[in-house]
């Protein structure tokens, strides 16, 4: 069960494996549609490597296990950004997608970027909702889609909520690895407790 609030919390080089795990996770079709063209294990491997944390930025929804069920990425490039969204079947329609684009927008408006880019398939529904949803201007050519939003200047609720959604998301992220803890330690305990029975 998915908690009512959704958070996410920002990825940095560290989280390259999880990074990989979840997108190598995604469907031969989840991947097309996030990719755009049909991807390979060896290909999203190459993806995760070259991301480059010290300009881009890429976030993540955390599941109770610690898995990555939602990421962003957001790749900066010459005052503009480009934004891939990827959420696993499990976690859909929770919102989970729109918390991760509503991040991306505000790390990009605190970082001095005018304009967030989408480019995708036009099959891919979730995405098409979000743009639309968030007001994308979207130009449409045959089965692929171009959004872009034009971002207001940052301002000090953008920066101050951006700050709240991080810490929010490290206290959730603290709290899930606790419950897991406790979880690990107690079916250690009754398999122990089995055992010498």
């Amino acid at each position: 069960m998915l908690e009512t609030m959704t958070f996410t919390k920002s990825l940095s080089a560290a989280d390259r494996g999880a990074l990989a795990a979840h997108l190598l996770a995604l469907s031969a079709d989840d991947r097309r549609l996030r990719f755009g063209t049909a991807t390979s294990d060896a290909t999203i491997r190459d993806y995760v490597a070259r991301i480059d944390f010290d300009r881009d930025a890429a976030f993540g929804f955390f599941s109770d296990d610690l898995s990555l069920g939602g990421v962003a990425h957001v790749a900066v490039f010459d005052g503009a950004a480009e934004l891939g969204v990827s959420v696993l079947a499990d976690y859909r329609r929770h919102g989970i997608g729109s918390a991760l684009f509503a991040r991306a927008s505000a790390f990009a408006r605190n970082h001095f970027i005018r304009t967030l880019f989408m480019h995708c398939l036009t099959e891919n529904a979730a995405m098409m909702h979000i743009a639309r949803k968030s007001g994308m201007k979207i130009i449409i050519d045959g089965g692929e889609a171009d959004a872009h939003l034009e971002l207001a200047p940052l301002d000090a609720t953008t920066i101050a909520s951006e700050f709240l959604q991080e810490r929010l998301a490290l206290f959730d992220c603290s709290l899930k690895a606790h419950v897991l803890a406790s979880r690990r330690v107690q079916a250690a305990f009754t398999g122990r407790a089995t055992t010498a029975v």
